[in-house]
């Protein structure tokens, strides 16, 4: 009889954990908490409107490719992806945008109209920046991270001293551009890693070649696309899956995981793969002696930032906006401090706007808008009502200063979304959205471990382990996991 695996969570990494295990031979079930999958990329409809829960940026084509190969597929066998152009917009104030084309040779051609000569210098970024992605996506991220031996070889170590991992981002982004308009574009993308520019790692250049190079994309009909996508391969490998299975404890006996209980039932198992909250499994799900850490552990560790979302449906279309919008009409460093030095509810915050429509109509009704505003926050702050209004107000006022014209008075639909959904949801530790930061000091062997030390058959997937948040990440999360359970539960 096939070897049974429960996988705790339907999310990116649980579904790429137990799609790999049902190809491998083993009988997998997931166990998920709510009653639809993706985790934090579930999909909602209201009112004629399909809003994303969660991601909304479709980066690194490439690892999407590579996990649907593994298993003989391919994206297209799914979903059909469409390239943004321009990739984003970043506003600077009301009259004052910068469209970001798609395509290196016309990003270069920006570059030196904003700042002369800048625009060789940004294909050597992102030739350094290449070399950053070929190394970090496609071999360290790949690593267990269960031993320092993983990481020995000559050449990774030869890789690790061009990876810049003890220069900072501030530090190398100035090495090449000077104009503060083109580097808070370079810095955009480490805003959500959990740093300020000054304490991220250089390494992380990789993102710019991600999204730069590579490209935005857009799965039409909405991020939800690649859930349902690999939902569709899990069942077909023959992975079960069932709904609002709320886990309550994982029984434990003489260093093994025998049971796990829900609120609808217990399963028997041989393996355990645990996709939800790892802090909330450690603390919640086994017994004190069995945690691989203690709460003082998780006290110290540095998070990513938490979001404030609006899900919006306005009965009209608005002008101006693209597909992504980055409103950097305020300071970019007083709003990192407000995240990561001196965590409050920011002043002055920066917002993201997207509104996919403009791409995909069927996520809307013909004539009407469907938006989707975020706002990085600090993690673990309490929000109310009040506060989600007042910072709502806020950014609306901004919106509809650039975009001309009254929006509010449209919407025929609404909803928020904050630190104290994202614990009811997912049992998010410190009401997180994107996990650990990526600190140097949280990198590989020094994130929580992938295995229980305690527990002989319990493993770990997602954003709180190697390789870290992001859906890239999670989908390789799931895969490195089933790698290591099959070597040791062949």
């Amino acid at each position: 009889m096939s070897q049974r695996v429960l996988v705790i969570g339907a999310g990116f990494a649980g579904l790429a954990a137990a799609t790999s295990l049902a190809d491998k031979g083993y009988d997998v079930t997931i166990l998920e908490k709510n009653a639809t999958p993706g985790g934090r990329a579930r999909v909602f409809q209201a009112q004629g409107f399909t809003f994303d829960m969660g991601p909304s940026w479709y980066w690194m084509p490439d690892v999407f490719e590579t996990y649907f190969a593994r298993f003989g597929r391919k994206p297209s066998d799914y979903y059909k992806l469409v390239q943004l152009n321009p990739s984003y917009t970043v506003i600077f104030g009301a009259n004052d945008a910068v469209d970001l084309p798609a395509g290196v040779d016309k990003l270069e051609i920006l570059f030196d109209q904003i700042e002369p000569g800048s625009g060789l210098r940004l294909r050597e970024f992102l030739k350094q920046a290449s070399y950053k992605y070929d190394v970090g996506i496609h071999k360290f991220v790949w690593k267990p991270s269960r031993s320092v031996t993983e990481f020995l070889s000559l050449k990774l170590l030869y890789d690790v001293t061009r990876l810049d991992i003890f220069q900072s981002f501030a530090t190398h982004a100035r090495k090449f551009f000077k104009h503060p308009r083109l580097l808070e574009i370079i810095e955009f993308p480490v805003l959500f890693l959990g740093a300020t520019p000054e304490n991220t790692p250089a390494m992380y250049s990789l993102m710019n070649y991600a999204e730069m190079a590579m490209g935005t994309w857009y799965p039409m009909g909405g991020m939800h696309e690649i859930v349902r996508a690999m939902v569709s391969l899990a069942e077909e490998k023959g992975v079960k899956i069932l709904y609002n299975q709320n886990v309550q404890s994982i029984d434990i006996k003489k260093g093994t995981a025998r049971q796990v209980t829900t609120d609808k039932g217990i399963f028997e198992t041989d393996v355990i793969v645990a996709g939800a909250d790892y802090n909330h499994v450690e603390t919640k799900l086994v017994t004190p002696e069995n945690r691989n850490y203690d709460d003082a552990y998780w006290s110290k560790r540095v998070m990513a930032p938490s979001s404030l979302l609006f899900y919006l449906g306005i009965s009209k279309r608005v002008p101006r906006l693209q597909h992504h919008n980055l409103f950097f009409d305020e300071d970019f460093k007083i709003h990192a401090r407000e995240i990561y030095e001196t965590p409050r509810w920011p002043s002055k915050p920066l917002f993201y706007a997207s509104a996919p429509s403009k791409t995909d109509p069927s996520i809307a009704p013909e004539g009407c808008e469907n938006l989707f505003l975020l706002i990085p926050v600090a993690p673990d702050l309490t929000d109310d009502d009040a506060t989600r209004e007042r910072y709502f107000d806020m950014i609306m006022d901004r919106l509809e200063a650039y975009v001309g014209e009254n929006v509010r008075d449209f919407i025929v639909y609404k909803r928020s979304y904050a630190h104290s959904d994202f614990k009811n949801d997912y049992n998010a530790f410190r009401g997180n959205a994107y996990g650990l930061a990526n600190t140097l000091m949280q990198t590989a062997l020094l994130k929580p471990s992938l295995k229980n030390k305690q527990v002989n058959n319990l493993f770990y997937t997602g954003q709180l382990t190697v390789p870290g948040p992001g859906v890239p990440p999670s989908l390789i999360s799931g895969l490195v996991v089933a790698d290591e359970v099959a070597k040791e539960f062949n």
